[in-house]
Formats: C-alpha cells, structure tokens, sequence
C-alpha cells in the first residue's frame, strides 16, 4: 500500500454491495445499498491525543457518510478518521 495516512486517518477498501436479495431478486447498480463495512489497509500513528485502535486487515463498520472517496491506481479507498469507525467486526 502507497498511501500512508496522517494523525488519526485510515484508509479502507468498501466491501462489494450485495448482488441479489435474500429471495433471489437481482438488483440493478442504482438500487444496491451501500455497504457500510470495510478492510482497513492502511492506519495513521495516531496522535497525542487519539491512541490508534484499529489495525490493518481489522474488518470495520463506519459511519455512512465518513470519509473521503479516491481513486488510487485504479482503485476506489476510504480514507477516514478513526472516530467514523463505529465497531470492529470479529
């Protein structure tokens, strides 16, 4: 990974939104719901004041609006503050 965060900055790969529902109907790109979980690839060092809880390859849930959107090499990342990140999933 060539992007490295700043302060309390992560950098997340959004998971794929589900293709079909639970009873089979395929849905179309515009109605797919977004998908609020992620891989972290990347962590900042965080700073005085915020201690850095998550690590890379961690599985998160953030908030719906968190963030910055890039595109980088082709790829789509999240690059957000730790305190988007609501939970740790195990």
């Amino acid at each position: 990974m060539n992007i490295k965060p700043l302060a309390d900055r992560v950098v997340l790969k959004k998971m794929e939104a589900e293709e079909k529902t639970k009873s089979g109907i395929v849905l179309p790109g515009s109605a797919k719901e977004q998908p609020q979980l992620a891989e972290v690839l990347a962590v900042g060092p965080g700073t005085e004041d915020v201690k850095m809880e998550v690590a890379v390859g961690d599985t998160v849930i953030f908030s719906k609006y968190a963030g910055t959107e890039i595109k980088y090499d082709g790829e789509e990342y999240l690059i957000a503050s730790q305190k988007d990140i609501l939970a740790v999933v195990k």
